[in-house]
């Protein structure tokens, strides 16, 4: 199961870092582009680098460390999150997440979730769902651990959507996506019921283009999840599969996260490309931290 951990963290940064240079675009489906590309000048993220990914990957990796060091806290994850934002290097990140820091700024650190329903938390979800053997505990975490930026109850209903998937995909079941769309029914009815209509469409092979005028790319929830279920029902190839999310225009970064996410809970470190392994930032770090967080999550009483 290391490979799997390993390959969750690593697939997330990936997707986020090919969807880092087209996030809030808009769709573009004639020119797909494998590999990572520079955002153009002018964009949020013209400063990043190919290979380098956003705000949604820094947060996960933080809390992921957190976790596999056993100092987490949603206090000590707080205190983190403002330490990277007064320094300004939080890239890009979401209005909620910006919000939220501004708050715990002027508040002395007191909890300053805003009332968003954006997808700005999803990325923390992830290392959640890997540490953390009984979903239920997965996800009374995920919700305290999203409060500190967001206190909408979609947004807290896409992180346990996204945290319950990768929570099954990694222990190998082959229904994770099932799993992971009754759960997101059981948090949010109209989540749920979103998840649903995009797995029925990618199953009826509608194209992509009349898929992404249905469901939608944008940040809410609502739409980054649900079109992050299309994308993995319908592609199953690793390469197309992220290179197609991060073309979708909108919520990139986080959308090919979650795809990523997901192909390396399922397929391992050893399915992802090479080509982008070897050019992601970072990649050493987060196989290390991977290593860390397996490592605690099966010796933990």
């Amino acid at each position: 199961m290391l490979d799997q951990f390993k390959g969750c963290l690593l697939g997330a940064a990936i997707g986020d870092a090919l969807g880092m240079a087209r996030e809030s675009t808009p769709p573009d489906f004639q020119r797909l582009h494998e590999g990572y590309r520079r955002a153009w000048r002018g964009h949020p993220n013209a400063g990043l680098k190919p290979g380098q990914f956003t705000d949604d990957t820094q947060m996960m990796l933080l809390v992921a460390g957190m976790l596999a060091d056993g100092s987490y806290s949603e206090g000590e994850y707080a205190a983190a999150l403002v330490r990277m934002y007064m320094n300004e290097d939080l890239r890009f990140p979401d209005a909620a997440v910006d919000a939220a820091c501004r708050h715990l700024l002027l508040s002395g650190e007191r909890p300053g979730g805003v009332a968003s329903n954006t997808a700005g938390c999803t990325g923390i979800a992830v290392p959640f769902g890997l540490a953390y053997g009984d979903p239920v505990d997965v996800t009374e975490r995920v919700v305290q651990a999203c409060s500190v930026t967001h206190t909408h109850p979609a947004a807290h209903a896409g992180a346990v959507t996204v945290a319950i998937l990768v929570h099954h995909a990694v222990r190998g079941r082959p229904d994770a996506l099932d799993i992971a769309a009754k759960v997101a029914g059981l948090e949010d009815l109209a989540l749920g019921s979103k998840i649903r209509d995009a797995v029925r469409l990618a199953n009826e092979g509608i194209s992509l283009e009349s898929a992404l005028s249905v469901i939608g790319s944008g940040v809410t929830v609502y739409q980054t999840v649900p079109l992050a279920f299309f994308l993995i029902n319908r592609i199953k190839e690793a390469t197309a599969l992220l290179t197609t999310a991060a073309h979708v225009g909108g919520n990139t970064d986080t959308i090919a996260l979650i795809c990523g996410a997901y192909t390396g809970a399922t397929r391992g470190k050893s399915a992802l490309p090479q080509d982008l392994l070897d050019g992601l930032e970072g990649r050493d770090e987060i196989e290390a931290t991977a290593a860390r967080l397996y490592e605690r999550s099966t010796t933990k009483p």
